[in-house]
């Protein structure tokens, strides 16, 4: 099945893995450096690009409104059926426009970008940093999780210097937090020279 967004190449086709793959890492060992960034609820909460949904069922549970970002077709239906709750809005849109969310300005307490912020190139990053900026309500937080490291096969991701990344969030009016590089939790991503970088931002 052809992916219709660049980045989620490859996703479609290896669902039923990634699925396993996944379900498999608890939110808490994905994000132990990022969670103490993130408000208590309740609050609203935006997970841009939300894969199996394991992260937005997290904030459900936790007492947070979800709106879920997925363009994968195939992901995010697999994703509500798994993980079916009220407070969970799905969507279908994508990164660097997030077009349907144009009417939410300052609407978020927290967004996530979890291993997607890679999948844009340099272009895209610079038009997608100012939109998730503008979401944001005054004091709210972004928190990213972005892979470095060799690009698995069928997937289109991009290197991301940290440098560029800080300077897009300052210009946004995003304060760094945080900026941490973890290497990767599986053996064999290591091995691969896999690591993560964990950035956690405040909205002036």
């Amino acid at each position: 099945m052809a992916d219709k967004v660049r980045g989620t190449q490859g996703y479609a086709d290896e669902a039923d893995e990634l699925f396993v793959r996944y379900e498999s890492y608890t939110f808490e060992r994905t994000h132990a450096a990022l969670q103490a960034f993130i408000p208590p609820p309740p609050g609203r909460v935006l997970d841009v690009g939300a894969g199996t949904g394991r992260d937005a069922a997290w904030f459900a549970d936790a007492g947070y409104a979800v709106v879920a970002i997925e363009p994968s077709s195939v992901m995010r239906e697999r994703a509500m059926a798994l993980h079916p709750s009220p407070v969970i809005e799905w969507i279908d849109d994508s990164l660097p426009e997030l077009t349907s969310l144009a009417d939410r300005a300052r609407a978020f307490d927290l967004i996530q970008l979890s291993a997607v912020w890679m999948h844009l190139d340099a272009d895209e990053r610079a038009i997608a940093m100012p939109k998730l900026a503008a979401l944001l309500k005054p004091g709210g937080r972004l928190i990213m999780l972005v892979r470095h490291g060799p690009v698995p096969p069928g997937r289109c991701m991009f290197e991301v210097p940290e440098e560029e990344t800080l300077a897009l969030a300052q210009a946004a009016g995003l304060a760094c937090l945080l900026s941490e590089r973890r290497d990767a939790a599986g053996e064999a991503n290591r091995k691969a020279g896999v690591s993560w970088m964990n950035y956690a931002f405040e909205k002036a």
